[in-house]
């Protein structure tokens, strides 16, 4: 390696695809744990459990890449933190330049940016 990653960096990249996708699903937009969880639900197409979800959106908490937020006695928001946005960009970008190469796929995800 010829440059040294900084280390929050590297933590980010240490993340497991489960987490990197509720990142992902909080990158729309500031969700409460059910939203998060039915998002998650739909994209595995099977059910996400509490104890699956909630350990690993405290730990995202814990690293700083989610924000906690109380909506009522009983209701938590979460939300991408800078870090947490930062974190995806991260990551679309490393496979973005491992998938685009040649003018075919470039074209399929501009493609897909334009449905979007």
């Amino acid at each position: 390696m010829s440059e040294a990653q900084p280390a929050a960096r590297t933590d980010v990249r240490d993340l497991t695809a489960f987490q990197k996708n509720i990142l992902t699903v909080l990158a729309e937009e500031p969700r409460y744990g059910l939203a998060i969880k039915r998002e998650l639900e739909d994209y595995y197409g099977q059910e996400v459990n509490h104890g699956r979800l909630y350990p690993n959106l405290d730990d995202l908490v814990n690293k700083d890449l989610v924000e906690k937020s109380e909506l009522d006695k009983r209701t938590n928001q979460y939300a991408l933190t800078d870090a947490g946005f930062d974190a995806v960009v991260d990551d679309l970008e490393w496979s973005l330049t491992k998938f685009l190469v040649d003018d075919d796929r470039t074209e399929t995800v501009r493609e897909i940016l334009e449905e979007n």
